[in-house]
């Protein structure tokens, strides 16, 4: 025999899928071995023996409540050998016959049939059937196969379109088969849609839609969101308090009981303080408590393993999933914080502060760390001036009595402090204390040696100054507050700048070593100011104390010229210079001042005078005509106004310098008032003579460099040389480009071919020679009054020549007239017949041409 009582579910065929529409009652009918549910599922109600030839007819009956009409139908329960006994459900394949006709009565009692489209309800087919495939699913059928030849097909998603082949149809009988298992988590429905045609592929029927619904099996397990799911809780909540929620999900059909999940709660631990203390909404996944004692002191978590199950939670048939749950006990101020012991005490040296004096201890069965843990303390009382302070130590939670004033063991020896201690937040709500906890810390003062204290410090005192020395000035001494202790105070001096006073070591009495002068330095705003140390015990302790004596003033400083220097003109002009007197003195005691110059030397009186102009001024001038540069020293006595006048002479250094018409001093001592020292004023002059000798090297340089392109140009036979003769005179060249002439040029145009023309140099930017010359003819010029005349014409020549060089230079004129009884320059010499001259004219011409006539006049000598 084989149990169905599982595999019915999974092999429904879909005349079984009775789905509840309204209020609908089924029974099975006149049978023992099944039974309904109230979903229109049959279960087999025992264990059934089926042969390989034997089938099981069933009825099940339908009944609506409200209208009690009645619908049934069979079921039939066969054996299939190739599944090795595998059962499955069976009915009558059903048919659709397309298309309907309905009858419709006229008026005149005649009656037609009217055609009408196909409506076909949904096809449900379960997934994973295990069914043999091809599976036939409906029969689709047109009234007109009795005529014509016809030809079935379906199109859509699962026919022609992906995913294909999933649903087949018998073209000639219209059979509808699914191919293979169909998965309702992958597609959950399938549209398509059926034609009929005739053998030459003409549309008969209009095409029908088929909807397949795939009818969901329990094939998938629940699936937590999460493996370890990790929730908290107060401690100390009331039952009923939220604490978590947890979550599975079902890949099957939630409309139906494959989906519909139920949670419980499988396991807890630990079972402290009851094995109960949570409970789970079966169907939200909502976890609470539902018992008190929740105590993080006790039981920090608890772990959970909760359970869901589909089929509505049915142990038998529903598929099942675990996960754990771990729920946090947070912590709460249910401890207050209690003292390790009931009193504590320190001892503390007096006058010192931000000194630890003790550790108080306390323990908090709390989450240490946070605030319901952390302990705050107070003085409650013994202490009404604020001389401690307790802070907490955030690490170990003690806390540090701290003397933050000073304290006197002269004036109080001991403490008794009363301290309390509470956390950061208050105690949770239902927690009541007794009382308070609190303790008393004894503190003891201890007595140390105090430095001796100056009074009063400063010390002011106010006498003359120029006291000699050995002076008594004042007693300083110093108190030692230590009046349980027996000391000998010592003193000596720290600080005196001027080293100008002494302290006795014993009794502390101040006397002067030096005189007290005013006008030191070391006096600031008539005040002078001294340290002296005390000194008492063992270990010794120091105390300071500063003595402030204020100096007046006694006229003890003599007068003296200022300025010490002035500069006056040789000559003596409108302005005067005035002078005045220095005097460190107070005002009292110094001016109103007398001016006078002394009589000794006697050329003192002689060249200057003195004129008062106030008691603060005079004025000193020259009282000759003129004085020679120079320094000179004016002694000038000066008187001031003290109550014993004080006098002296100081001389009054006179720079006399030659001025310009500003009045200003222009000798090299006015340079040097300006500023410059010798060593500028040696340092200039050496660079003025450097700068002497590079010129002078540099026309040195030039004049050698000059000769050397003379000794060049003058390209002359050695018989005929006559440099020893010829003065070079300076031209007014336009640059280095108009230094080396064609001397050739200086000739006439007629001699150019003569035998004892010399050699020429060419200046390098002249043209080239030309036989016929473009210059015009120029009269001769035999008396130096024509050369004016002769130079304008060559230069209006050149002016409109285009092709004279683009220079603005000396000019060359080639051509010196036709009729010179000089002949042509180019032959000094000789004519060209080699015959003597007469050179006496050229005396004529002024000095210059003098020589000329002196060495070609002059005969053999």
């Amino acid at each position: 025999g084989v149990n169905l009582s599982s595999q019915l579910t999974e092999h429904r065929t879909p005349s079984l899928m009775l789905l509840l529409r309204g209020k609908v009652r089924f029974e099975v009918g006149q049978s023992a071995d099944f039974r309904v549910s109230e979903a229109g599922e049959i279960y087999t109600s025992r264990p059934l023996s089926l042969g390989r030839d034997r089938a099981v007819e069933g009825v099940v009956y339908a009944q609506d409540l409200r209208t009690k009409q009645l619908w049934k139908t069979k079921f039939f329960l066969l054996a299939k050998p190739q599944q090795h006994g595998d059962a499955t459900l069976t009915q009558h394949l059903p048919e659709i016959l397309f298309p309907w006709r309905s009858m419709i009565v006229k008026g005149d009692g005649t009656v037609r049939r009217v055609k009408r489209d196909w409506v076909i309800p949904p096809i449900n087919v379960p997934e994973n059937s295990r069914g043999q495939f091809p599976e036939d699913l409906v029969r689709i059928r047109s009234d007109r196969d009795k005529n014509w030849m016809l030809r079935y097909s379906v199109t859509g998603p699962g026919a022609d379109q992906p995913p294909t082949g999933i649903f087949i149809i018998n073209p000639i009988s219209g059979q509808l088969s699914v191919t293979k298992p169909l998965d309702r988590e992958h597609i959950s429905n399938f549209h398509l849609r059926a034609h009929a045609v005739d053998l030459n592929g003409n549309q008969v029927e209009n095409p029908i839609d088929i909807v397949i619904n795939v009818i969901d099996q329990n094939d998938n397990r629940p699936e937590f969101t999460h493996t370890v799911f990790n929730g908290s809780v107060p401690e100390g909540s009331k039952p009923g308090s939220f604490v978590m929620t947890v979550t599975a999900v079902d890949k099957d059909d939630p409309k139906t009981a494959n989906g519909m999940l139920r949670y419980k709660i499988l396991s807890q631990n630990p079972q402290s303080p009851s094995s109960n203390m949570f409970t789970i909404n079966n169907k939200t996944g909502d976890i609470i408590t539902v018992a008190a004692g929740l105590d993080r002191e006790k039981v920090t978590q608890y772990t959970l393993i909760v359970q869901a199950t589909d089929m509505e939670g049915n142990p038998t048939y529903g598929l099942s999933n675990t996960a754990t749950t771990v729920i946090r006990i947070t912590d709460v101020n249910d401890n207050p914080p209690e003292f390790t012991t009931d009193t504590f005490s320190g001892d503390v040296d007096e006058n010192r502060v931000n000194v630890i004096v003790a550790n108080l201890t306390v323990t908090d069965k709390d989450q240490p760390h946070t605030q319901a843990w952390s302990a705050v303390y107070r003085i409650v009382a013994g202490d009404p001036t604020g001389r401690f302070s307790i802070p907490t130590d955030p690490t170990t939670n003690e806390g540090l009595l701290t003397v933050v004033k000073p304290i006197n063991y002269e004036e109080k020896r001991s403490f008794m402090l009363m301290v309390e201690a509470q956390n950061e937040v208050p105690l949770a709500r239902g927690i009541h204390l007794p009382r308070q906890p609190t303790v008393t810390v004894s503190v003891r003062i201890l007595d140390v040696n105090e430095s001796p204290e100056f009074s009063p410090n400063p010390k002011s005192i106010k006498l003359e100054e120029g006291l000699p020395a050995g002076s008594l000035l004042t007693t300083f001494t110093a108190q030692d507050p230590d009046r349980f202790m027996s000391q000998n105070v010592r003193y000596s001096k720290m600080y005196d700048p001027a080293n100008w006073l002494q302290i006795d070591p014993f009794n502390g009495r101040i006397s002067t070593i030096a005189i007290l002068d005013r006008e030191s330095p070391y006096v600031k705003n008539n005040q002078y100011n001294v340290t002296f140390m005390a000194t008492d015990g063992d270990p010794a302790a120091n105390g300071t104390g500063t003595l402030q004596i204020y100096l007046m003033d006694i006229n003890d400083n003599a007068p003296h010229v200022f300025p010490p220097e002035v500069e006056m003109c040789e000559k003596p002009g409108p302005n005067a210079i005035n002078i005045t007197a220095s005097d460190p003195d107070l005002s009292t005691n110094a001016g109103p001042f007398a001016f006078d110059l002394v009589g000794r030397p006697l050329d003192v009186r002689r060249n200057w005078t003195l004129s008062h102009l106030n008691g603060e001024y005079a004025q000193l001038r020259l009282q000759i005509s003129s004085l020679s540069s120079g320094i000179y020293e004016v002694p000038i006595m000066i008187t001031d106004s003290g109550n014993l006048p004080m006098s002296n002479t100081s001389h009054l250094r006179v720079k006399v310098c030659q001025c310009d018409h500003h009045g200003d001093c222009v000798d090299m001592e006015r340079i040097i008032a300006a500023g410059l020292g010798t060593g500028a004023i040696i340092a200039i002059l050496i660079g003025i003579i450097i700068l002497l000798v590079l010129v002078l090297l540099f026309v040195m340089w030039m004049k050698r460099r000059d000769k050397e392109r003379q000794a060049k140009q003058l390209l002359i036979d050695p018989e005929d040389d006559v440099r020893d003769n010829i003065l070079k005179y300076d031209e007014e060249g336009g640059g280095e480009e108009d230094q080396d002439y064609d001397l050739s040029q200086l000739q006439q145009p007629d001699t150019l071919e003569s035998e004892c023309m010399k050699v020429g140099i060419r200046r390098l930017d002249e043209r080239p020679l030309h036989h016929k010359h473009q210059y015009p003819l120029r009269s001769a010029a035999p008396h130096p009054g024509d050369i004016g005349e002769f130079i304008h014409e060559g230069l209006k020549a050149a002016d409109n020549d285009p092709t004279a060089p683009p220079y603005d230079s000396l000019l060359v004129f080639d051509y010196e007239g036709s009729s010179s009884t000089a002949g042509s320059l180019s032959t000094l010499h000789s004519s060209s017949s080699c015959e003597d001259q007469e050179y006496d004219y050229l005396g004529d011409w002024g000095p210059r041409f003098r020589k000329l006539a002196d060495l070609f006049g002059g005969g053999d000598d």
